[in-house]
This record gives C-alpha cells, sequence and structure tokens, in this order.
C-alpha cells in the first residue's frame, strides 16, 4: 500500500476517532453507569503498553485493601460471544487468554462479554454491586466509569494513527484520562498530562529455572521487548521465535519449536504466561518449559491507591453508595 494511501485511511480513521468522541462528549451517544464502581484500564495504542499486568497489579492493590471486584473484558481473541463467567479451568478458546490469565491469578471474578455494560450487569447480578476493573476500557465509551487510567509507552509519543502506525486515539484524547502510567520509559514531558495524575510503573520479567540454551518463543505485541528483558537477566537463547498477539498454537508450530531446539542443542524452552495458556494441550510436549510472568511495580503505591479510593468515592456521592472496602 503506498505512502498516500496510508495517509489517507489514517486522516479517514482520525476523522472517525474524532467525529465518534464528538458524539459521546456531547451527549448525542449515550453512556450507561452500573451499580457499583468502575475503574478503567486502557491505552491509546494496539496492544504492547502493559494493561494486563497493570490490571494485575491494581487487583493486588485493591485485595490488600480488602476491596471487593471484579473485571470486565472483552475476551479478546475467544471463540464464543456474548456474556461469560471465566472459568479458571478452561481455555483461551472459550474466555480469551489475557481473561484467563486474570481470572488465575488474582482469583476473582471475571466476566467477559462484546457489550461490557452486559457484563457489569452480569456480574452485579451475580456477585453484588461490587468494583468493577474494566479491561481495555478506553476507547469502551458506552460504559460510564469512575476513573479512567491510561497507560502510554515511549512509542507512543512518536506514533502515527491506524493504519499508518499503531494508534488508535490521538494523544489528545488523554484529556478524558484521570491518571497516565508511563510505562517503559515514557516520560511526562512527551505527553499532554497537564493537570493529571501522573504514575510511575517498573516493569520487569521474573525469570526462574529457565534452562540452559533455551529457544525462546511468545505470541505479544511487542515480542522484542520480551527477548530483550531476557537477555538483560543473562538469558541467552539458542533461538527465538515470534508469532502474532493472542496466537492459538498448532501442532505444526510445536514441530518446528522443538526442531529449532535440537538444531541448536538447547536445552529447553521459555515463554510467557500468556503464551503458555495459548499452548493448551500441546505445552505437554515442550520440556521442560519455563514461564515467566511480567512483573510490574507501581512507584508510591500507597498514596496513589488512596487517591484512587478517596476520588471514586467522592465521584460515587451522587450515585448508590456502595462500601469502599468489606
Amino acid at each position: 500500500m503506498s505512502f498516500s494511501r496510508f495517509t489517507l485511511l489514517g486522516s479517514i480513521f482520525g476523522a472517525g476517532v474524532r467525529s465518534r468522541n464528538a458524539l459521546y462528549d456531547r451527549g448525542v451517544l449515550h453512556t450507561r453507569r452500573l451499580h457499583g464502581p468502575v475503574i478503567s484500564v486502557g491505552n491509546l495504542c494496539v496492544g504492547g503498553s502493559g494493561k494486563t499486568p497493570f490490571v494485575l497489579l491494581l487487583g493486588e492493590l485493591l485485595k490488600e485493601r480488602g476491596v471487593q471486584f471484579d473485571i470486565l473484558s472483552r475476551g479478546y481473541g475467544r471463540r464464543t460471544h456474548g456474556v461469560a463467567l471465566v472459568d479458571p479451568e478452561g481455555s483461551a478458546q472459550e474466555f480469551g487468554d489475557e481473561p484467563l490469565l486474570m481470572a488465575r491469578r488474582l482469583e476473582v471474578p471475571v466476566v467477559v462479554g462484546e457489550d461490557r455494560y452486559e457484563a457489569g450487569r452480569f456480574a452485579e447480578s451475580k456477585f453484588g454491586p461490587q468494583w468493577h476493573i474494566l479491561d481495555d476500557g478506553f476507547q469502551h465509551r458506552a460504559l460510564a466509569r469512575d476513573f479512567d487510567i491510561v497507560l502510554v509507552t515511549p512509542e507512543d509519543a512518536r506514533d502515527r494513527l491506524l493504519p499508518r502506525g499503531r494508534m488508535r486515539e490521538p494523544l489528545s484524547s488523554l484529556r478524558r484520562a484521570d491518571a497516565v502510567v508511563m510505562v517503559s520509559g515514557a516520560t511526562s514531558q512527551a505527553f499532554p498530562v497537564d493537570g493529571k495524575f501522573v504514575w510511575q510503573v517498573r516493569r520487569g520479567i521474573a525469570p526462574d529455572r529457565v534452562p540452559a540454551r533455551p529457544v525462546a518463543f511468545c505470541g505479544i505485541a511487542r515480542p522484542q521487548n520480551f527477548f530483550r528483558q531476557l537477555h538483560t537477566a543473562g538469558i541467552q537463547p539458542v533461538a527465538e521465535a515470534f508469532y502474532r498477539d493472542h496466537y492459538s498454537y498448532t501442532e505444526g508450530d510445536i514441530r518446528e519449536l522443538l526442531d529449532l531446539c535440537r538444531a541448536g542443542e538447547g536445552g529447553g524452552f521459555v515463554t510467557t504466561e500468556k503464551d503458555a495458556i495459548n499452548l493448551g494441550l500441546h505445552r505437554a510436549a515442550l520440556r521442560p518449559l519455563a514461564v515467566v510472568p511480567v512483573t510490574m511495580k507501581l512507584l508510591d503505591a500507597p498514596n496513589t491507591v488512596d487517591t484512587l479510593l478517596r476520588i471514586v468515592g467522592e465521584r460515587r456521592a451522587g450515585h448508590e453508595k456502595i462500601p469502599l472496602s468489606r
């Protein structure tokens, strides 16, 4: 596709995004509100900013405060439709890889559904009007939220709108955010964050019992970050293989990975938590396999959580009150 055609399509996409946001801003398109508070976690680009690790981090911080909550997610990549409660023993085909990962790690209800309002109503019918974390919710404006968190990376500051780049919205959309989270070395000077809370996180990996000379593989939005983190941790793969984000592995892929290991005289395999889920039953064929979790730390977490709880409480004052913790 030519440069000029990419530019034209990007202009059309940008006009559509601006028009849609204007309709919500003016109240032409309406939002619907759940009984429980909603905290949205999202970004501006297509994948790779660390939304899932941040949801896991936020979930752990809320659990420490005794806050009862569930997670509402679209369930990207699943082969089912409609609203469903994630079974932690289920598959990525049923629920999506990231909702399954969140359900297993946090041990809280995770509800998937294309319509997040209906997913929230389902959650409230089963668990009551507790707090809701809206996963990848920044663009899902049909559901009202009480606090909007947006993650940004250094790449976002210089990227372009789809389809020429990876951006779903321009940087100016950060005006809707309450808090902007700087990920992977992003700095506030590169973004329009005046009047916003600016939070800093440190992202890394926690490798454990990684076999010597492994084959490293992953199907995530930015695979180079995973491989770079492995090298930083002193892990030297004999081969690296990457697949598209949310990739569902096949028998052919497993044969290729085994061939890479044999050819490089490797000692095993290393991958991400999300990929371990997407391997499904094929996981047993890759031995030994080290599954490396992503770690994320929020700087000044106690004060940040205090601020979040206070602001949400204030904003809910005009709505049905529920306890902030139990």
